[in-house]
């Protein structure tokens, strides 16, 4: 996947020393895991420990969960829109965008298990959840207009009907099997939007 770097990700962090930076970098990306595994709920001593530092290091970055979480979904969408960006560059255009789709997945297992905090924030934060979601239709829109604009996916797709699509991928049962089953919807997808040679 590609990384972002939180501080790219959470325009809002002071200026620190090296150290400090790398420990708050460190446990932005052991909650973003976490909460993708375990939910919101998962204990910050936990994250504190397996991003090698003690719970007060925790609470001087992120001193209450929801600042966590809002900065570790900032995070996931910067990630996003730099993959977008390179895989523009580096994959055909077709093969970008449902190598995207896969990454989307992902960001939507992080999300998925910080749900129940982004509803809290959303009330009192709705713009930085509108900038997010036009990122995100932003980089859809880039992928599939340049596939299609290569004859490579059919051109009567719009982005709306790609973006339900996805929407309904997070509707799937939250089992161990999720994440298999989003990736296998996706290759459908996929394997009806392709231009047939």
């Amino acid at each position: 996947m590609a990384s972002a770097t939180p501080e790219k990700a959470d325009k809002t962090a002071p200026k620190m020393r090296a150290d400090a930076r790398r420990n708050r970098d460190k446990l932005i990306e052991v909650a973003a895991t976490a909460f993708a595994e375990n939910g919101v709920e998962t204990s910050l001593e936990d994250i504190a420990r397996k991003a090698g530092v003690g719970i007060g290091t925790l609470y001087r970055h992120f001193p209450t969960r929801e600042h966590l979480v809002e900065v570790v979904y900032q995070r996931e969408l910067q990630i996003l829109a730099d993959a977008a960006e390179e895989l523009s560059a580096s994959e055909a255009a077709d093969v970008a965008l449902e190598q995207w789709m896969r990454r989307f997945v992902s960001y939507m297992a992080t999300k998925r298990g910080m749900a129940s905090s982004l509803k809290i924030i959303a009330s009192s934060n709705s713009a930085m959840f509108a900038e997010g979601f036009g990122r995100i239709r932003s980089s859809f829109d880039n992928l599939l207009s340049a596939a299609q604009d290569q004859n490579l996916i059919r051109k009567d797709i719009g982005q709306a009907d790609l973006m339900h699509a996805m929407s309904s991928i997070y509707s799937i049962p939250d089992t161990p099997e999720w994440r298999e089953s989003a990736n296998r919807l996706i290759g459908l997808l996929m394997d009806g939007m392709r231009v047939q040679r």
